[in-house]
């Protein structure tokens, strides 16, 4: 069984708790059944999960829909560790922002 962890800031703030708290119920109800899915050690495949191994090595995408739009939970797996969801954004656009992909950087740099 692997540990599903959320990035923290350095003061403490779960980032990934904060943003779930903002979505509809359909949105968390998603995330809750694939991150259980994750832990279970579950390969998810599209359209549920995309790898973005042309960001950084390891990290994948799991994708939600609802009517407001679309959501994006980005996490790292790290064998024998865990896994690590680092950032989570309403996708506005085709590609991945440059915003949202220094950050992520940056927090991978972190854990």
């Amino acid at each position: 069984m692997m540990e599903v962890r959320h990035y923290q800031t350095s003061s403490g703030r779960d980032v990934i708790a904060e943003f779930l708290r903002d979505c509809s119920q359909d949105i968390r109800s998603d995330y809750l059944d694939a991150i259980s899915l994750l832990e279970k050690g579950e390969i998810l495949k599209m359209p549920l999960n995309r790898p973005l191994n042309n960001v950084y090595a390891g990290l994948q995408e799991l994708r939600f829909k609802d009517r407001s739009g679309q959501y994006r939970f980005l996490y790292l797996l790290k064998k024998k560790d865990a896994i690590y969801v680092i950032h989570a954004f309403k996708k506005k656009t085709e590609e991945l922002p440059d915003k949202e992909k220094r950050l992520v950087l940056k927090r991978i740099k972190e854990i």
